[in-house]
């Protein structure tokens, strides 16, 4: 029955009654949240100790024992993920993004941290894209003013093997070049890793909110010189976001090149492709919460105009309501305290 179709009228139908006690409301509530729910993004730098974001109050770059840590913590909490960043220095960021299929890079050495103190007991999910390593903060290779799709595509398919032979659960390309993901997966189990899944940024929108994340991971100031090399954004591979067809296809692609999961970004902004995405595919269907959504929320509370742990809660539940199974939210930690306490 659709509600449209509702036979109740007032005065015998009075739904306010199903909100008249707390425990009433919960027994009646349609979305729940719970740390099963959320993945947590985490920024691992070269430095012995945690750097907090500035553009991101709460969110520190941590060492490689930091992220260790954050992953027992995350653990306790009852939160099944961690999905890694690199913050690369600029002396070893390249035209070419060489640092990103070194079998020795940071991220990889954080995959092995992890496993060797957790073993399979927290997923590890790690970005598969070239703007931590490229010295123009692109996601992929440039030549003549242009992003090369399919030089880029070879380079992300070395890379998601480097990362799975380091023990990566879970790859996710998120660079939005066309045929990645069934590159990616042929690289993988020709390399013996048809055990490792493939979420993918299929719908990942040329976003004003990455501002924050592209400090934390340092290609912010990389992106500000690729407009001398004639692409001085990055609208030409991540989606428009005045466009939801298009992320139907998008996810479609692929589906049928064998992703495992799907990604939806930003969240906030995106509800109603989060919802068109799940209820067309029905598979598994993940949303970043973007840096940009996470510092709003954290300056208008520092302003006093709202409260930070109700917005907090409210925002995660509007994106799992939208149909999303998973969040990739900063607020992980603060959130599953929060429904610990109840």
């Amino acid at each position: 029955m659709s509600p449209a179709s509702f036979p109740g009228r007032y005065p015998a139908s009075r739904l306010r009654r199903t909100r008249r006690h707390a425990w009433l409301r919960r027994l009646v509530e349609e979305t729940r949240l719970t740390s099963g729910d959320l993945i947590w993004p985490l920024f691992v730098h070269e430095a012995e100790g945690p750097v907090e974001v500035g553009s991101l109050p709460g969110v520190w770059r941590l060492s490689i024992d930091g992220v260790v840590d954050a992953a027992a913590e995350a653990r306790s909490l009852g939160i099944p993920a961690v999905a890694i960043f690199p913050v690369v220095p600029a002396e070893r960021k390249t035209p070419d993004a060489a640092a990103a299929v070194d079998a020795d890079n940071l991220v990889c050495r954080c995959i092995r941290g992890i496993r060797q103190k957790h073993g399979d007991t927290i997923g590890i999910i790690c970005d598969v894209a070239l703007d931590p390593y490229t010295s123009h903060g692109h996601d992929g290779l440039l030549a003549n003013g242009e992003v090369l799709n399919d030089a880029t595509v070879a380079v992300l398919a070395r890379q998601a093997v480097v990362l799975a032979e380091a023990g990566c659960h879970v790859v996710a390309p998120s660079d939005m070049m066309d045929g990645r993901v069934g590159a990616i997966r042929t690289a993988l189990d020709e390399a013996g890793r048809s055990d490792v899944a493939i979420l993918s940024y299929a719908a990942k929108y040329a976003s004003a909110f990455y501002g924050p994340f592209r400090d934390a991971v340092g290609s912010a100031a990389a992106l500000d010189t690729a407009g001398d090399l004639g692409v001085a954004d990055k609208k030409t591979y991540q989606m428009n976001p005045s466009n939801t067809d298009e992320a139907l296809r998008e996810v479609a692609l692929d589906l049928a090149e064998g992703a495992d999961m799907v990604m939806v970004k930003p969240a906030g902004s995106s509800l109603d492709v989060i919802h068109r995405v799940k209820t067309s595919f029905g598979v598994p269907t993940f949303a970043y919460q973007v840096s940009g959504e996470y510092a709003m929320l954290q300056a208008a509370a520092a302003a006093g105009m709202l409260d930070l742990e109700a917005a907090m809660l409210e925002s995660l539940v509007a994106i799992r309501r939208a149909g999303a199974d998973a969040v990739l939210s900063y607020f992980a930690p603060a959130a599953a305290r929060l429904l610990a306490e109840g």
